[in-house]
């Protein structure tokens, strides 16, 4: 109960900053120097709790306040910082609720199974095309027997090629916006690409069965 009640306090609290502190958070990250580091890190933490501002947006103003390279490691330490709490919050506490809960959608506990088979594997490819939804596997993984450096190994790998694309097209936003918007948009394309593939194969594979 202590564990459940200390989860809802440090979540509630979390997503009070973010919402409640948005803009004052905002105008922080634009005057850059060691303080905006920090304050970038954490709002982009909050986000993967409570996305008040849209991550593709978020990382491309980090990148275009700090460059390609400083903003890749800003917005991947907040993200990882993010996802690490979610994971273990999960895991520890809410994890009986949450198992409850879990048996009550069949969909769910086949990416359970999913995600356990190859852990490793199944993470990096859920990070790298979001064919799940990036806060069900932190959910799915807190609750599942996931080595927790496997987790935050194949989620870290799977994060970079997406940061480094936002914060590139961040950076370039001011120079040329016609290229960033094209940039961001033909990965998207990619993605969208992969994923129809994908959904199309396993349908097929069904429609076999």
């Amino acid at each position: 109960m202590f564990k459940r009640i200390l989860s809802i306090s440090l979540l509630l609290m979390v997503i009070a900053i973010g919402f409640l502190q948005k803009d004052e958070l905002l105008s922080l990250i634009m005057e850059r120097g060691i303080l905006s580091i920090f304050i970038s890190m954490l709002f982009v933490a909050i986000c993967v709790f409570f996305p008040v501002i849209p991550f593709p947006v978020l990382a491309g103003v980090i990148g275009g306040v700090f460059g390609t390279t400083q903003g890749v490691i800003i917005s991947l330490t907040g993200a990882m910082a993010g996802t690490m709490g979610f994971f273990l919050l999960s895991r520890y506490g809410f994890r009986d609720y949450a198992q409850s809960k879990l048996l009550n959608y069949p969909k769910l506990q086949q990416y359970e199974e999913f995600l356990s088979r190859n852990s490793f594997v199944a993470i990096l490819t859920c990070r790298l095309i979001p064919i799940i939804p990036a806060p069900v596997v932190n959910i799915i993984c807190g609750l599942s027997k996931v080595n927790w450096l496997t987790f935050f190994t194949s989620s870290t790998l799977g994060k970079i090629p997406n940061i480094l694309i936002l914060s590139y097209a961040g950076a370039s936003f001011s120079n040329n916006k016609l290229f960033s918007f094209g940039l961001y948009g033909g990965y998207i394309l990619v993605i969208f690409i992969i994923y129809f593939f994908v959904i199309y194969r396993k349908m097929a594979k069904e429609s076999v069965d």
